[in-house]
């Protein structure tokens, strides 16, 4: 499973916040959900994240062993 607990930290020390990047960078409220939800994301959003947020992949996202992943 992949979670975004890390997101949220990095959301946190950084200038930005979910006002800003719904408005300034135009994310979507779903995007934001999903997130929060540790619901499917696109590649490109957590592109744009990284970039919007001056930070690297592992400060969005980390993988997460679950009984819940689908079998192989």
């Amino acid at each position: 499973m992949i979670d975004y607990s890390p997101f949220w930290k990095t959301l946190e020390n950084s200038t930005e916040n979910w006002y800003t990047l719904t408005t300034r960078h135009k994310l979507s409220h779903s995007t934001m959900s999903r997130l929060k939800n540790n619901k499917d994301i696109s590649m490109k959003t957590v592109n744009d994240l990284c970039r919007i947020l001056g930070c690297k992949i592992q400060d969005i996202a980390q993988y997460v062993p679950s009984e819940d992943d689908q079998p192989l």
